[in-house]
């Protein structure tokens, strides 16, 4: 009896965060998918707790239960913001794969950088949303035509760095060799530039 009354609130709960997330996307702005995905989560699993707490069909669960149940759709909220509107807006696989059904199916491999240094950034207008992204979490500041790290920010990249290098695979599998490349993606950066500021 429990169960069945736990699966039909959790159904409202999808139901409610589908319905908050079509309604702020449609009428009202966006400063960052995630944020708001999280945001329309959270407000769903709060709603969805309110009914769990006032009605009288959930009388059957205990305090402990209910605080069970809104933490369950909490954490469900956080995983659908992540792996839906999230996934599908950051994406370079998603990407990858809806350029070659634009293209007919088939790109060329080796011309596939032009499709991201010519296309791709472009399209998706990358630099911009990610500027945008980080000026919205408050790891960036943009000064005079100059973006710098904040405090935060550099704790961030601290953390980040720490991560990649001693926490990612050393052997990982790409296009066919093992490689410890992405635990140091600068090892090979270009030493003269000049655009820093």
């Amino acid at each position: 009896m429990k169960l069945a009354k736990f699966v039909s609130a959790s159904g409202l709960f999808v139901v409610l965060t589908c319905a908050i997330y079509w309604t702020h996307i449609t009428f009202f702005p966006v400063n960052v998918v995630f944020y708001s995905a999280i945001f329309d989560g959270v407000l769903a699993a709060l709603l969805t707790g309110l009914f769990a707490w006032r009605l009288r069909p959930f009388a059957v669960f205990t305090a402990f239960e209910k605080w069970q149940m809104l933490l369950i759709w909490l954490l469900t909220a956080y995983a659908l913001a992540i792996s839906v509107p999230t996934v599908l807006d950051r994406s370079l696989s998603f990407y990858i794969l809806e350029k070659l059904q634009q293209r007919g199916g088939g790109i060329q491999e080796n011309r596939f950088s032009e499709v991201f240094t010519q296309e791709y950034l472009k399209e998706h207008r990358l630099v911009d949303v990610r500027l945008t992204e980080q000026l919205e979490s408050g790891t960036i500041r943009i000064e005079n035509g100059c973006v710098r790290l904040t405090e935060k920010g550099r704790e961030l990249t601290t953390f980040s760095r720490f991560f990649r290098q001693h926490l990612l695979p050393k052997k990982r599998l790409l296009r066919g060799q093992y490689s410890d490349d992405l635990t140091d993606p600068f090892r090979h950066s270009t030493a003269q530039i000049d655009y820093t500021c």
